[in-house]
């Protein structure tokens, strides 16, 4: 009888650890704070999971810019199949969820569904980005450039699975040469 009143409330504690960590991975680390001016600007995609919503892109950018209302802009740009393709833009906003770090955020581009967006990694000199969200389902390698050094590209992949990514999902994102 003991051993059973012991059982249900380790087995509550289990379930609520699955429930709460989406049933396979463990809660997402994120940097420890995000310099909102210092993060604004444009981002070049290196690498992503694949998304249904970018089929195609290449050449992919971000530019984030405040709103008058307080929130962020966000343009993704990205060039279909080549780097003479046609050019795909979507419009949408951000807002932080997490204001102690700035560094969890809720994106929309089609009201009123909102996506995670969370920095997991960033450059010291914020000239990188490593943006994912808690189901490990999207995530995204950026840069200020639209080339990366190769070795700061693999220390940014080698951190992938100790945040519960498969770094074999990775795609690599066609940019043109010149900056």
């Amino acid at each position: 009888m003991r051993h059973a009143a012991l059982r249900i409330p380790l087995l509550a504690g289990l379930l609520l650890t699955v429930i709460a960590c989406g049933g396979r991975h463990p809660p997402l680390p994120t940097v420890e704070r995000v310099d909102l001016d210092r993060y604004l600007g444009t981002w070049h995609e290196i690498a992503r999971y694949p998304a249904p919503f970018q089929k195609g892109c290449v050449a992919t950018n971000a530019t984030y810019s405040l709103r008058d209302d307080g929130g962020i802009r966000v343009l993704n740009r990205c060039l279909v199949e080549s780097f003479d393709g046609e050019l795909r833009e979507a419009e949408g906003r951000a807002k932080i969820v997490d204001e102690a770090t700035n560094a969890k955020l809720k994106v929309t581009f089609f009201w009123p569904f909102y996506g995670d967006y969370w920095v997991l990694g960033l450059g010291q000199d914020y000239d990188w980005a490593l943006v994912g969200e808690p189901s490990r389902k999207y995530l995204w390698i950026l840069s200020r450039t639209r080339q990366m050094d190769s070795a700061v590209f693999h220390e940014i992949a080698s951190r992938l699975p100790a945040l519960g990514y498969e770094t074999e999902r990775l795609l690599i994102t066609p940019q043109p040469e010149a900056d």
